[in-house]
């Protein structure tokens, strides 16, 4: 019986992971511009990895395959995130603009100089 239901846990949290992945993988492909990209990377590796990586461990069981997931999981959480961040701000570095339904940035300076009565710098 305990062994039926690690097996149903385990298939529920690898297709939760696989679906999570699959949107992610729409989202990367739909998606307009880079940054919004990233972001749907992003729920690629957190999500979709991490319910696949947990459905893994509970088919390994306490084993050194269990082990091997872990610091798989370890090192995906820990240098994916950086290295998004890193694209990110070459992206910016290169002058790669968001693209966006409206300008937030203008809206915010004009709020800005209403409110203060001076024109804020631009930058």
């Amino acid at each position: 019986v305990m062994s039926l239901a690690v097996d149903i846990a385990s298939w529920a949290l690898i297709l939760a992971g696989s679906f999570f992945t699959l949107v992610g993988a729409v989202g990367l492909l739909r998606m307009p511009d880079v940054f919004t990209r990233m972001h749907a990377v992003s729920i690629i590796d957190t999500l979709g990895i991490g319910l696949l990586i947990a459905g893994m461990i509970l088919q390994a069981g306490f084993s050194l395959v269990t082990l091997k997931l872990l610091l798989l999981a370890t090192a995906v959480f820990f240098t994916w995130p950086v290295v998004t961040h890193a694209l990110a701000q070459v992206c910016l570095q290169e002058d790669i603009q968001p693209t966006l339904a409206e300008d937030r940035r203008e809206l915010a300076r004009k709020r800005f100089e209403k409110q203060d009565g001076r024109r804020r710098p631009s930058n």
